[in-house]
């Protein structure tokens, strides 16, 4: 177990701190007793830069400042929490192995390489990083194995997931999330079984594979439905986000979680204790 020495509330340092995920983490972090604002950055030449935080809310009274870069804004802070791009996160990640501190990831988009650089920074760090954190969420990412594996190859499985029009990647962190469990639940592999777009003559349906459908558009903070189409009947798991702040309160319950734990990589299943034992 990693000793974080911590005699108060543990400080929470949050990452682009402007943005709809920032402002809640904020608000979410100022309603909970249990930790305190550490640390904020912006990217660099952003307007906040350089300015107090009780500048931009107005019910805060904090001297934060706010800085572009982790190790002026996180050298006293016990966990970062990163909703961001993936290449600020892994100067993110590589800062929080430098001092072995918490950081939990909710950026999503990462390729492989990028994925391989948070594993190595997760030898010093305590990374907990999933593409969703919320409990809802993450219930439906075991049932989806659970189903996914009862009903075999018989049943066509389609992941369809709508947000709002600002997000960058697609498909979402979340759906991709829902694929694995389905490719797990099946005992296939996800580079092979995924089918991530169509457009023009495709061709029928190949069996075996997980497809993907992307909505953009208005304010949707979140929807995700896992289809299971059979011969004669379909079954469908949905669940819909009406609230962001769901994944600000997720965040913090996972950094509570990862200040007791060793060194490693780590994800909501095991904040929440749907599995027994970390892989």
């Amino acid at each position: 177990m990693t000793d974080h020495s911590i005699t108060e509330l543990p400080k929470i340092g949050i990452v682009g701190v402007s943005g709809r995920m920032g402002q809640m983490l904020v608000n979410t972090v100022m309603a909970d007793s249990s930790v305190q604002l550490g640390g904020a950055t912006e990217h660099h030449n952003h307007n906040w830069v350089g300015s107090r935080l009780d500048a931009h809310f107005s019910q805060l009274n904090s001297e934060i400042e706010v800085h572009d870069t982790p190790d002026v804004a996180f050298s006293d802070v016990d966990v970062i929490i990163d909703f961001s791009t993936p290449s600020t996160t892994l100067a993110n990640a590589e800062f929080a192995a430098s001092i072995g501190i918490v950081h939990v990831v909710g950026t999503t988009g990462f390729a492989e390489q990028e994925l391989r650089k948070l594993s190595n920074a997760a030898k010093s760090a305590i990374i907990i990083r999933a593409g969703n954190m919320s409990l809802g969420i993450n219930l439906l990412v075991g049932l989806t194995e659970q189903v996914a594996r009862a009903l075999g190859s018989n049943f066509d499985i389609e992941i369809v997931e709508h947000h709002h029009r600002h997000k960058v990647d697609a498909p979402s962190g979340t759906a991709l999330m829902l694929g694995d469990a389905a490719a797990k639940g099946r005992g296939v592999s996800t580079n092979t079984s995924f089918e991530r777009g169509r457009d023009g003559i495709t061709g029928p349906r190949t069996k075996d594979k997980i497809g993907f459908s992307a909505i953009r558009g208005g304010d949707v903070v979140g929807e995700h439905d896992v289809i299971f189409a059979g011969l004669g009947e379909r079954i469908h798991l949905r669940h819909v986000a009406t609230d962001r702040s769901i994944y600000a309160r997720g965040a913090i319950s996972a950094a509570r979680w990862g200040l007791i734990q060793d060194y490693g990589e780590y994800d909501m299943n095991d904040v929440l204790g749907l599995k027994q034992h970390h892989d």
